[in-house]
This record gives C-alpha cells, structure tokens and sequence, in this order.
C-alpha cells in the first residue's frame, strides 16, 4: 500500500505539489488526530498514514504519496457556536474561561469557535459573550506547548521518517505530570 511520505502544512505546499490534490480527504476533529490509519480518499486513492507519534492534521494540510501525489486534508463541517465580544478585552477574558476548562478552543481573530454545549454556552452569555450556531470546519488550537490535543500537554520536536525525507513539522509526544486548576486536578 503507498504511504504517506511527508505532511506539508496548510498555505506551505512546496511550488511544484500546488494545483489540483489527486484526491482529498474529509475527517472529523478526532479523525484528523492520528497516528497510523488505512484512509481512503474521495476519489477512491487508498494510502497508509504511519507516523512515529499522532500526528494533528489541520484543514488544508498536503499528504504527499510516495509517488509524488497530493492528497488534500478537509475538515469536516460540525456544529459549533462563533462566539462575539464588545472588544478584544473582553474577548480575552471569555477565551481564558474556556481554556480554564480545557475547551477546544478555535480563534479566529476577531470571535472564537467551539463545539456547541449548552452548559458552555450559558456561561459565555453569563459573560457577555454573544452567540451564532454555525456549521464550519473545527480547527481548534493545538496544546499549551504547540501541536495535539488541547488537553494533552505536548512538546513539539522535528524528526526525520527514515527515508531521507525530514517531515518539516512538529509532532507533539504527550508527557504526563499533575497541575491544579481552581479546585480540580489532573493526572
């Protein structure tokens, strides 16, 4: 099966990969935080994504094939809430609610995204917030040290795949350790 040889990011194709993709992909937040997986484009072009450690596929991003081909990452629109505030202060001040509680979190300059929760929602009306439901690709930050889950706490690190070929991103490997949020912990 032909694999994935290198991940180029989102706006930093390489000049001779731009053009049309041979096939995409659609995936899901969760679909798109992987390791090793069997994919099978839209188009039918099966492909083997094997990576030392997950890997967070973001919206735009290029997988390119062992023969050169490019396959285009989509994120697959879900159901999430744009959140508005009266200035860039408050704003602030709502994201820091939601990354006190370890939301995934998207922001996309002048509002924030994230998935739909009415408990979550209430608390950001509670704080002045405004709210439009939208359906939109999730792309939400990565962790507190760069790339991966937002819950994990990842440190980003360049490595090659053994082929000659560096990868040209970072790949966050969790390390696990305590910290203290306001009355609550996690291991």
């Amino acid at each position: 099966m032909i694999r994935v040889r290198k991940i180029h990011a989102s706006g930093a194709w390489p000049e001779n990969l731009q053009g049309d993709p041979a096939d995409r992909i659609t995936l899901d937040r969760e679909d798109r935080h992987r390791r090793r997986a069997v994919l099978t484009g839209e188009g039918g072009l099966s492909f083997l994504l094997d990576e030392p450690g997950a890997v967070l596929l973001r919206h735009g991003d290029g997988l390119e094939l062992e023969d050169g081909r490019i396959v285009e990452v989509l994120a697959e629109p879900e159901d999430l809430v744009e959140i508005a505030a009266d200035n860039a202060g408050h704003l602030v001040r709502i994201a820091w609610h939601l990354g006190n509680r370890h939301l995934p979190t998207q922001l996309m300059g002048e509002t924030l995204r994230i998935r739909r929760d009415h408990v979550i929602e209430d608390m950001v009306r509670k704080l002045g917030g405004r709210l439009t439901p939208v359906s939109a690709p999730f792309d939400p930050e990565g962790g507190a040290y760069g790339l991966g889950q937002t819950h994990g706490h990842d440190h980003p690190h360049d490595h090659g795949h053994g082929n000659g070929h560096g990868n040209g991103h970072g790949h966050g490997h969790g390390h696990a350790h305590k910290h203290h949020h306001h009355g609550h912990s996690h291991d």
